[in-house]
């Protein structure tokens, strides 16, 4: 894998059109990465983290990254020092993104500049919103993680979900696939990713539906393609792990209208 350096703006916006790509590369500062319009996933060592509305990543300095858009996307970024690490966290998180942070992180990154004294305070605010107590910590464990298993075998099966979300193959069954028993396969999930199998299809399922519908599907559409049974059993689903329903979300991912255009 090669790793370019970046060295973005600190405030700055960025238009991506659907399925437009970063590819891997760090920063030497920290960065806080928020899709105020359509979805992202973040590739990072350790797995994928798919990023909705109303969700922001953090991605510490130094931490090798990529991202691709699902749906006309607009990227909000802030790039903060080494030394200011409002989080206090030295792995990327998942952040819950209040109103009130939203709206500052859209001023601060707007391509007409702010008044210095204008930005001091909207920066302090956006300080205090990521530095909340506990009883508001970062979701690091949130569920738009997946992690990435390194077993060959479990990749090979990551890979055909991956394409296939709905693909109805039991464990035993993708084990004749690519030549592992259940058994083996079950404790090796279990090791690499610290879910059971069923927990990590039902996560990757869950993160297809999000993609497809930042990408413009109908709820009924993702439900099929990514395995549910019914639009109602995914409904139930998804309001269960995200708090909200995928109609709203879908609404949510093209809130903002944008126009695709190159990261700088």
């Amino acid at each position: 894998m090669s790793i370019t350096r970046h060295d973005p703006p600190t405030l700055s916006q960025t238009l991506l059109g659907h399925r437009g790509r970063v590819e891997w590369h760090d920063h030497d500062r920290h960065q806080l990465l928020y899709p105020s319009a359509g979805v992202i996933s973040v590739a990072t060592r350790t797995g994928t983290w798919v990023v909705p509305p109303l969700r922001a990543i953090w991605l510490p300095a130094g931490q090798p990254h990529a991202h691709l858009a699902h749906g006309p996307t607009q990227l909000c970024s802030v790039m903060l020092p080494i030394r200011a690490n409002p989080l206090g966290v030295t792995t990327p998180a998942l952040l819950s993104v209040s109103p009130l942070l939203r709206e500052v992180l859209l001023a601060l990154t707007a391509p007409d500049p702010l008044p210095d004294d204008q930005r001091a305070r909207l920066e302090a605010v956006a300080l205090d919103q990521l530095a909340p107590p506990a009883s508001r910590s970062p979701l690091t464990a949130a569920p738009c993680h997946l992690p990435e298993p390194s077993d060959d075998r479990l990749r090979a099966i990551a890979g055909i979900l991956a394409d296939q979300p709905g693909d109805p193959r039991t464990l035993a069954q993708l084990g004749q696939a690519v030549g592992a028993s259940e058994r083996t396969l079950s404790r090796r999930f279990r090791a690499e990713t610290q879910m059971s199998f069923p927990q990590w299809r039902a996560q990757l399922r869950l993160h297809a539906a999000l993609v497809d519908l930042a990408a413009g599907a109908t709820v009924a559409a993702a439900a099929h393609r990514c395995g549910f049974s019914t639009a109602s059993a995914f409904i139930a689903s998804f309001r269960r792990t995200f708090g909200d329903t995928p109609g709203t979300y879908r609404t949510r991912s093209g809130s903002a209208s944008v126009r695709p255009k190159s990261p700088s």
